[in-house]
């Protein structure tokens, strides 16, 4: 097939009900989003080629049943003969898949196209009749939190609603399902937006758009931090009725700034000062402060809506400043698509904060254990800090390139002591040494998981007072000593459970601090 007609073939391909039937597709990885590419297309007619580095028992089988063919290339240098002789007429990259990987790279030298999983499920979205609209979330820190509340407050306006994609269900899941949505909430991640085009027609029209903010991450798969905040910013293209911008992030403001989108678009801020016209904040009373909305009533120039408290907040943990944004975005969105306030309230005080977020693992003895074992960025990690008055800080893992010298000479005023994980130690210890020679600091060395928390866990607890928090908010990945982040945190609570096992009354028995690292 010569370009040309590759091309026009393509860009016929805007709904289920298309002709699929042939087309030649290679898809690259085998996880969650790659079998969920695969096993969409084998059902839509198509000649589907897998090439993965390896693939389990079950995923080899489930292949063979929806009829695609897999190769196993486990450098996945270059490009199998078995990938060149399938010719293919598009790439579909599963989000791992970098610019510089060699596949991708190959492929744009062979003038392929590359979609991602996304673009896909927004070709295919028509597939049952009821058809969702769709709301996107993106940011450095707070994706997730902000996505689970958006669908929560949905569902509690009466919207059948589902987050998904970065989340954990994929997008072309959720397309699929018989029974179709009214609304879905899809969390995306940079290395998802980068595969998104943003005209033509593969191009998402979203309803509402969030970024919630812009840190440094994910520098050693983007390149530089202009390249991941210009993928950031294509989460606003296009969008429909809003939108949604963080007041206290400027760059996030000047995306929308920038962005093309559809006539009549509004920009929405929220933040926690006090709203003008057109935003969603904080204001104080008496009895408290009151999470408002100024954007979505008619008389927004002299009136607010109220959607809910600070008291309320902290009923159900989501009191701590970055939280208290995360709720104000995910309002933000669920008014834009018509979800009344009193939903929104109802859908807040029902919630619960994901695990490894912030999470209380344990109490006692007047020192308060939390797991953020999902703050994996520097950004995460202060905002987790400003939340308590006095903290040991157990920190460290893989940074992916991203500076932490700013972290250490901003964030360390509330840090009693500090406890140093990972493979990346060196450069937190330099830092320390630097900005904070007088904060007592420990290095665990251990490669075995249940040692490296154990000992932390025993080192900040020789450290801790009452009144101190003993946080896990890492600043980096997890992948130097765990499989994810959720299983340094459940490592962080079972260590934290079993240092405090030893005393009937549940309390921590505290040794004496070891030797501080040098």
């Amino acid at each position: 097939m010569t370009p040309t007609h590759r091309a026009d073939r393509l860009s016929g391909l805007t709904s289920w009900h298309a002709d699929w039937s042939g087309l030649r597709v290679a898809v690259l990885g085998i996880g969650a989003t790659g079998f969920a590419v695969a096993d969409t297309l084998a059902e839509l007619g198509a000649r589907v080629l897998v090439v993965a580095p390896a693939v389990d028992d079950d995923r080899r089988e489930l292949l063979q049943l929806i009829g695609a063919e897999l190769v196993l290339s486990p450098e996945m240098a270059e490009p199998p003969e078995a990938l060149l002789a399938l010719d293919p007429d598009v790439v579909i990259a599963s989000p791992g898949f970098s610019p510089g990987h060699p596949l991708i790279e190959w492929a744009a030298s062979s003038g392929l196209p590359v979609w991602g999983d996304v673009e896909l499920a927004w070709r295919v979205r028509d597939k049952v009749e009821r058809i969702a609209d769709w709301v996107l979330v993106t940011g450095t820190n707070g994706k997730t939190t902000t996505t689970q509340l958006t669908a929560a407050m949905g569902t509690a306006g009466g919207l059948r609603t589902l987050a998904c994609g970065n989340i954990g269900v994929p997008v072309l899941d959720a397309v699929r399902d018989p029974e179709g949505f009214d609304l879905f909430v899809v969390e995306l991640s940079s290395h998802q937006l980068h595969y998104l085009p943003t005209e033509g027609p593969g191009a998402l029209r979203p309803l509402a758009s969030v970024c919630l903010n812009v840190e440094s991450d994910h520098l050693e798969w983007h390149g530089s931090f202009e390249a991941y905040r210009a993928t950031k910013a294509k989460v606003y293209e296009n969008t429909v009725i809003a939108c949604v911008y963080n007041k206290d992030d400027e760059a996030t403001r000047h995306m929308v700034e920038e962005a093309d989108v559809e006539e009549g678009c509004r920009a929405i801020g929220f933040g926690l000062s006090a709203p003008g016209p057109s935003d969603f904040g904080v204001i104080g009373s008496d009895t408290g402060a009151v999470l408002v909305d100024r954007a979505f009533l008619a008389e927004r120039r002299h009136r607010a809506l109220e959607l809910t408290t600070t008291e309320a907040l902290a009923e159900v943990g989501l009191a701590a400043d970055h939280l208290v944004a995360d709720v104000l975005a995910a309002a933000a969105l669920a008014r834009a698509v018509d979800v009344d306030p009193r939903a929104i309230r109802d859908a807040v005080a029902g919630f619960a904060v994901d695990h490894h977020r912030m999470e209380v693992v344990a109490s006692a003895r007047g020192i308060t254990w939390v797991d953020d074992s999902k703050a994996t960025n520097p950004h995460a990690a202060r905002a987790s800090l400003s939340a308590f008055p006095h903290v040991v800080w157990v920190v460290g893992g893989l940074f992916k390139g991203v500076d932490v010298e700013p972290l250490i000479r901003d964030a360390t005023s509330a840090v009693r002591g500090a406890v140093v994980i990972g493979a990346d130690r060196a450069e937190l210890v330099a830092a320390f040494a630097r900005h904070a020679p007088g904060i007592p600091l420990f290095e665990v060395d251990e490669a075995d998981t249940d040692h490296v928390m154990s000992t932390a866990v025993r080192l900040a607890a020789g450290v801790a007072q009452p009144g101190d928090t003993v946080l896990l908010a890492p600043a980096a990945a997890s992948f130097d000593q765990f499989s994810d982040y959720a299983a340094r945190g459940r490592a962080f609570a079972s260590a934290v459970h079993d240092h405090l096992g030893g005393d009937s009354d549940g309390q921590p028995a505290f040794e004496p601090p070891a030797t501080p690292a040098g």
